[in-house]
């Protein structure tokens, strides 16, 4: 947006991109008109909190799974146990099979879609020709065989008998597959290195807004799972170095007595310990390929389980409030001895900040994924700079707040994934970089991204799902952070914002939250109605044009008349210098507008010879930068 000065009865316009017609969007009259909408019940009450009726199904998994890394091959076999805690009775069940991304008939192969850009990065959400898929040599239910019928990437399993409420079913379930180089963004090996994620035969999430959640996975949308108690067995080559989500129960078998040791000091320790040296990792694994060894994790209370390994590992550790934080590097990646600084400060920041971390560690992996998350454990590149290994290493660690433990759909609303982490990740960049130019700026990219990203007719609304956004960088990651620093610092202020933030991530802690429960929640919490800026945000493309038009000034008294062009609703920032040369900065809230486009605002016994909105300009930088 132009910083502009008005003299007398000037007219100079402010708008945060070039003077454009803005085709007005008609506002819908019905709010269950709009996607993410849920009327309020006794499951989710007016007030956006979960009510006494809420309930989620309980979902365990015991998986015992084998990697083969000659062939590249992994065989896994698992038991789930489900209890339907609905009123519902199910009378089928659906399951993510995302292996088959990979499958030649998948959509994501079909449809050949182009990779989608982030600054500097492209995320190929495909396997680059690699054809493979899942193999499903088995599928029980009860102990007995169960119909089945697989499409792309989900599963339909026939039941014999229903699933009444209160009640539960055992899936029993066996397939392999082959580990592609490059599996959409979410798996893969380079040499030695596995990094695997969205691996093995998962429940969909069966809720009370729209039943079973099967909407196919084509590499955009990331995933969106039910709460559950996990037991991991994972077979590899002895000399292999493996790390999952959950806790390690078989320490003594796998790790050595020096390595138990300094795992022990680490616990306590601010700064890194090397848990395997470079030295180390650079020693031949013992014993050959002939040997193999298991390592078995358990987890409490996430939605889903992954894992990586190799041979050649260096590993750090420290603590943080009882919490070790791991970092597993190659010895190749020279950035990364601080990135278990960068990891351990992300932690504790976010912590301290909004929601102690409630997971006994968080490990960060070096390896050829560009940034994914899962619970406890991150896969994250080697980092082209300082910087950008600290934004994607606190990236990832970010999302444990969101999905991990606010369990939002991340298929169908990535604004309440990326969007928020974004948000939160901005504050901890420039904390950990203050004093450097970096660190100073930080907080202003999404600002400094608009006018890029924010073209009319080529934006899409944050509501659009995630495979219908061309530029998902902006409308996923970037606005959704905007949108948020606006509420804080344009309409509800930093103390009344964080303290209903903060209260919102612990009311829908290992919770689903959907869109309407946050805006409701935000509205009660902070005793503010804000319908007028979530439609403007989150369901249009709407931007902001205000325009300082006049001013009628005299010693007796001044009238500035503001007009807002455009379809976007904003409180006003004015900055007014008077005839003395002194200056005054003025903040009008929304309701400046309530009585159509044009809004006066009087200043009694002063003249006012110049008018500023924006004066500080945020709106109109250009972008600069780079961040995932």
């Amino acid at each position: 947006m132009h910083r502009a000065v008005v003299r007398s009865t000037a007219l100079v316009a402010l708008t945060l991109l070039p003077a454009v017609a803005l085709v007005a969007q008609a506002r819908p009259t019905e709010r269950q008109e709009l996607a993410g909408w849920v009327a309020p019940s006794s499951v989710r009450l007016a007030s956006g909190r979960p009510g006494p009726g809420y309930w989620q199904q309980q979902v365990d998994y015991r998986i015992d799974a084998a990697l083969d890394p000659a062939s590249g091959t992994l065989t896994g076999r698992e038991r789930i146990r489900y209890r339907n805690n609905s009123p519902d009775t199910l009378h089928e069940l659906w399951l993510h099979v995302e292996q088959n991304i990979c499958a030649p008939g998948s959509i994501t192969n079909k449809l050949d879609q182009p990779p989608l850009v982030f600054l500097s990065t492209a995320f190929d959400f495909s396997c680059k020709g690699f054809a493979g898929g899942a193999t499903i040599t088995e599928l029980l239910v009860g102990g007995k065989p169960a119909g089945h019928r697989v499409d792309g990437t989900t599963m339909r399993v026939e039941l014999a008998s229903p699933i009444e409420p209160g009640a539960g079913a055992t899936i029993d379930i066996g397939w392999h597959f082959a580990v592609p180089d490059y599996g959409a963004g979410r798996m893969g090996r380079d040499g030695t290195l596995f990094e695997l994620g969205q691996w093995y035969p998962r429940l969909a999430v069966y809720d009370d807004v729209t039943g079973w959640n099967h909407e196919p996975y084509i590499g955009a949308g990331e995933f969106y799972l039910e709460y559950g108690r996990f037991e991991v067995n994972v077979t590899l080559p002895a000399g292999y170095v493996v790390v999952g989500t959950g806790v390690l129960h078989n320490g003594k078998e796998v790790l050595s007595k020096q390595q138990r040791e300094r795992l022990e000091r680490a616990r306590t320790s601010d700064t890194a310990i090397a848990i395997i040296t470079a030295a180390e990792a650079t020693a031949p694994a013992a014993g050959g390929a002939a040997r193999t060894m298991t390592w078995r994790f358990t987890a409490d209370s996430v939605r889903d389980f992954a894992f990586a390994a190799a041979p050649n590992f260096r590993w750090d550790a420290s603590g943080y409030d009882g919490i070790l934080i791991h970092t597993f590097y190659r010895p190749g990646a020279t950035r990364w001895p601080e990135a278990n600084r960068m990891a351990r400060e992300a932690v504790k920041h976010f912590s301290e900040k909004w929601y102690r971390y409630p997971y006994p560690h968080m490990s960060s992996i070096e390896g050829p994924i560009e940034g994914m998350e899962y619970p406890m454990i991150t896969f994250d590149p080697a980092g082209p700079s300082r910087e950008e290994l600290q934004w994607v290493v606190a990236h990832e660690i970010g999302h444990q707040w969101t999905p991990m433990v606010v369990g939002s759909n991340e298929r169908l609303y990535p604004w309440m994934d990326e969007g928020f982490n974004t948000f939160i990740d901005l504050e901890n960049a420039a904390k950990y970089f203050q004093g450097e130019a970096y660190g100073d700026t930080i907080e202003t990219q999404p600002h400094r991204l608009y006018r890029a990203h924010a073209i009319p007719g080529e934006e899409k609304p944050l509501i659009a799902r995630p495979v219908e956004v061309q530029d998902l960088f902006w409308t996923g990651y970037q606005k959704p952070a905007l949108m948020l620093s606006v509420l804080r610092d344009q309409v509800l202020g930093r103390e009344r914002f964080e303290a209903a933030y903060r209260d919102y991530l612990h009311a829908w802690a290992f919770k689903h939250p959907t869109p309407s429960d946050f805006f409701r929640f935000m509205r009660t919490h902070t005793g503010v109605d804000l319908d007028w800026f979530w439609h403007d945000w989150v369901y249009t493309t709407s931007h902001p044009d205000q325009v300082v038009e006049a001013i009628t000034a005299s010693d007796s008294g001044s009238a500035v008349v503001i007009v807002n062009r455009g379809e976007m609703q904003l409180p006003i920032t004015l900055r007014l210098t008077y005839g003395d040369g002194t200056t005054a900065d003025v903040t009008l809230p929304v309701e400046a507008w309530n009585q159509g486009r044009r809004f006066t605002y009087r200043v009694k016994d002063r003249r006012v010879v110049k008018a500023e909105v924006d004066p500080w300009g945020w709106r109109a930088a250009v972008p600069t930068g780079t961040t995932r």
